[in-house]
């Protein structure tokens, strides 16, 4: 398992062509982001957080965050939830879709999620999180991957330990936040946790968090010994992340790569119903680079996605 050559990986079945991932994100991971990202060089792209109960229960909402184009592929649809038939359930409605793997959250700290038992509240049960993992591995043939923490706080470091009982009970891989529940998104991850795990099981391990460029990646690869790495927030208005080349320094670079965002929303939804969004998107390409606070202002002000567009063609 793991690396297959410098520039090839593979989970399961599936083969990369490299070993930079984008992250679930919730509210940014819909398919014109994860077909940018493609497009800029990630290997694979893993949906939003999707609901176990809103695929079993049918609702049309869940159902229409699983759109995916053969473009796009290899694509991960991870799952969420912490009762085992409900999850392999879910999982069995997955697999009639062309989609490549499975993944099971095991990681969110949002209260929400936490509250029902699912995301990193599995951490502290792990003879659940296994029961959950079997179920859905029962109820597939697609590899299941299963997204994780350092653990709950920092006196309980668990993650070497889950990730071996997430190997036994049937996962493909495993991708480590190297940061505890407690953490949420502050601090620095721990890298060293990311070695432990690499350390402690036979499968894949991607490590997560922290990573804001290509150069950054490959660093956590070879301090760790990770297979592949993982970017989440590192990409948000920055698909260059994907890319050995540095973020452009200056708006006339950054404008093309939010151009093809936009129009890759425009292609996929009706553009003026998640206008809000779009502009929130917008805004984080400039964010950081010397006077584009004006930009930014401009991208917050526009009246309708058409006027967002006309924008960014008089900076081209």
């Amino acid at each position: 398992m793991g690396w297959i050559n410098p520039t090839e990986m593979r989970i399961g079945n599936v083969i990369l062509d490299n070993p930079f991932i984008l992250a679930p994100l919730a509210g940014y991971s819909d398919l014109p982001f994860r077909l940018l990202c493609r497009e800029y060089g990630a290997a694979l792209c893993y949906s939003e957080m999707i609901s176990c109960h809103g695929l079993v229960y049918r609702q049309q909402n869940t159902f229409n965050m699983l759109k995916t184009v053969a473009a796009e592929r290899p694509v991960c649809i991870q799952l969420f939830g912490s009762e085992p038939e409900t999850m392999g359930e879910a999982a069995a409605i997955l697999s009639d879709y062309p989609i490549d793997l499975i993944d099971i959250n095991m990681g969110c700290p949002v209260r929400k999620v936490i509250k029902k038992g699912a995301g990193a509240a599995l951490m502290k049960e792990p003879q659940l999180a296994g029961e959950v993992i079997r179920r859905v591995c029962a109820k597939t043939t697609l590899p299941v991957t299963v997204k994780i923490r350092s653990g709950w706080s920092h006196d309980q470091i668990t993650a070497p330990a889950f990730a071996k009982m997430a190997e036994e009970a049937g996962a493909t891989a495993v991708a480590i936040h190297a940061r505890t529940w407690t953490d949420g998104f502050g601090g620095t991850v721990d890298r060293a946790v990311i070695k432990a795990v690499k350390q402690a099981v036979a499968i894949p391990v991607i490590g997560n968090g922290d990573i804001s460029s290509y150069r950054e990646g490959l660093a956590m690869m070879a301090e760790t010994g990770c297979d592949a790495v993982m970017i989440g927030r590192g990409a948000l208005g920055n698909p260059f992340v994907f890319r050995p080349e540095s973020r452009p320094a200056n708006a006339a670079g950054i404008v093309p790569a939010l151009y093809r965002h936009l129009e890759l929303i425009e292609e996929y939804y009706p553009p003026e119903r998640v206008l809000a969004r779009t502009k929130n998107q917008a805004g984080r390409y400039f964010k950081g680079l010397p006077g584009s606070s004006n930009i930014r202002q401009a991208i917050y002000n526009a009246q309708s996605f058409r006027a967002l567009k006309d924008l960014l063609n008089s900076c081209r």
